[in-house]
């Protein structure tokens, strides 16, 4: 997901960037109470085949040559700091370009994990460290430092090359003077200097810009509950819809989101997708008799519930309600408080749909064990209020699955300052069985998983093998499947995950039809890395590969051999 989303921001030209993809925040910045102080702990092993590892593949893969280090420590050495940098990232993933600190970072480095006594002590250690961009205010430290000889301009130069990389990149440098447009005119082999110039109606103002949106807001939406088939509504039988939630009448906007040309709210969308002579009644449901008046009088309640992006606050980490967070401010609890207005909908309506707008996994339980339809998707799209729409009236099959485990409650989270995933963190090492896994999500067909099979029985230790899964939509509509790959280490000389993932497709699958998606597994992918030898290792061993529709629904797989060990070195 790092890669495509680094290609989708930097484009296909060889020469030219169209933006500058910078990765945050590097590494391990898991918790945000204490976050300007703490350290996350984990070893070698777990940074090599976990934390870092979409930050290995967006600079291997995906080209991105930018990346902001975390305010946290890791093992005790704050990454502003950290060797790591260095080592890792410049000597080995090959990032030439920023390296950028958080805001207030440098200072923070004084006061909060008290690494130096100044500004100008930490500033020259940053630079040292690989930091070429500050986002403190820090000239005056760095020239003291200079002065002083704690760092050299050498040193300055060489750490300032990478912005100019970057800047090179996104054709800075090659704007010509034309007199007239400060910064000068974009060059004529610049392909992506003049979006925006030439055409009477901004981008994001252009009914493509807009049908893009909308198709990522329906591909995004989670199906989590259809019992009896309650979804998808029937608009034409519809005389009154109860829309009731704190927030179903807005577009809810997060920290950094920005300022979007329009916004439709799931009020809106859902306005415009009922018949003209339809009611559609609102409540925000703080009034409980007036809720309950517009549930019981309506054909169907459809009830908002969630969070606020940013806690409804107007100060920097206030956070007043336990089940939400921010940044700087932790989660209290996974519990929805506003489930209390979803019981009290469905007391007064048992045809009710619940649609949960969240940042975030909730211990929804007692809805999934009463609500008939229940419908996740995440906030900030412009496009929120028609791709809800589109799906509760079924002009679009959802087919989104969750990037997360859902747990039961809080007495499944393991604490929060705890790192070490073979604990029983994830769906990769946890024994626990959640509300909803890993990868899981519904859909209005239904799919068959006939086959999985591989090119090859078996592959070299720098080999691959192809993997064709067979998949036929047995149900009655065209519909998206998103196709999962999972591989386990039955016989490892070391601890594995129990099932981790190793590749996905997104597939559209008419009705009564079958699909083959074709998946490469390659064996340096299965290595563990070996921490006395400082070296990726692949065993010689079995793998088995197991294909499904979510991480506890894997019905076809086959066995594959790795024929002999190897080892490579970053």
């Amino acid at each position: 997901m790092t890669v495509a989303f680094q290609h989708g921001l930097q484009g296909p030209d060889p020469t030219h960037w169209q933006a500058a993809s910078l990765m945050k925040h590097f590494l391990a910045n898991e918790n945000e109470d204490t976050r300007d102080s703490s350290s996350s702990d984990f070893d070698e092993r777990l940074f090599r085949e976990y934390y870092s590892v979409p930050f290995r593949m967006g600079f291997e893969l995906g080209g991105s040559r930018g990346v902001m280090a975390a305010y946290n420590s890791w093992n005790g050495i704050p990454m502003m700091i950290n060797p790591v940098l260095k080592d890792v990232m410049i000597k080995e993933w090959g990032n030439d370009g920023i390296i950028c600190t958080d805001g207030g970072a440098l200072g923070l480095l004084i006061t909060a994990h008290k690494s130096f006594p100044d500004k100008e002590r930490g500033s020259a250690a940053a630079v040292k460290a690989g930091i070429n961009h500050f986002l403190d205010t820090y000239q005056s430290d760095l020239r003291a430092a200079v002065k002083d000889g704690l760092v050299s301009e050498a040193d300055i130069d060489s750490s300032l090359r990478g912005q100019l990389r970057v800047f090179y990149w996104l054709g800075e440098f090659d704007a010509v003077n034309d007199g007239k447009t400060p910064g000068g005119s974009p060059a004529a082999s610049d392909p992506y200097g003049r979006i925006g110039r030439e055409a009477d109606t901004p981008p994001w103002e252009q009914e493509t810009s807009k049908a893009l949106v909308r198709k990522a807001t329906d591909e995004s939406i989670v199906l989590l509950r259809n019992d009896a088939n309650t979804l998808p509504l029937d608009a034409t039988k519809l005389k009154t819809v109860a829309v009731i939630g704190p927030w179903a009448d807005q577009v809810l906007l997060d920290w950094y989101s920005g300022t979007p040309p329009y916004s439709v709210s799931a009020l809106d969308g859902i306005r415009e997708a009922v018949n003209k002579s339809t009611k559609v009644i609102f409540e925000n449901g703080d009034d409980p008799v007036a809720t309950v008046a517009a549930a019981r009088q309506a054909d169907v309640a459809i009830v908002v519930v969630g969070n606020h992006p940013y806690c409804n606050a107007t100060r920097w980490k206030q956070c007043d309600t336990p089940s939400n967070g921010r940044e700087a401010v932790d989660r209290k609890t996974i519990a929805l408080e506003q489930e209390q207005l979803v019981k009290l909908v469905y007391a007064a309506n048992p045809h009710t749909v619940e649609v949960l707008i969240s940042s975030f996994p909730y211990a929804i339980v007692w809805s999934q064990q009463h609500i008939p339809a229940i419908v996740h998707m995440t906030q900030n799209s412009q496009e929120l209020g028609h791709g809800l729409a589109d799906v509760l009236f079924g002009k679009y099959s959802p087919a989104g699955k969750l990037t997360q485990t859902w747990p039961t409650g809080d007495d499944q989270l393991l604490p929060m300052m705890d790192y070490d995933l073979t604990h029983g963190r994830t769906y990769m090492y946890s024994k626990l069985k959640p509300l909803y896994p890993f990868g899981y999500g519904l859909s209005y067909t239904s799919f068959h998983y006939d086959s999985l099979t591989t090119s090859a029985p078996q592959m070299a230790a720098d080999g691959q093998v192809e993997v064709t899964v067979s998949v036929t939509n047995t149900g009655a509509r065209d519909s998206d499947e998103i196709v999962q790959l999972y591989v386990q280490h039955e016989h490892s000389a070391v601890t594995r995950p129990q099932i981790e993932l190793k590749g996905f497709e997104r597939v559209h699958v008419a009705a009564g039809k079958t699909a083959e998606i074709k998946l490469t597994v390659k064996a340096h992918d299965l290595a563990y890395w070996d921490t006395a030898q400082h070296l990726w290792r692949v065993e010689k061993e079995p793998i088995k590969l197991l294909a499904g529709d979510s991480s506890d629904n894997l019905p076809v797989s086959a066995v594959v051999q790795v024929s002999n060990s190897g080892e490579y070195k970053p």
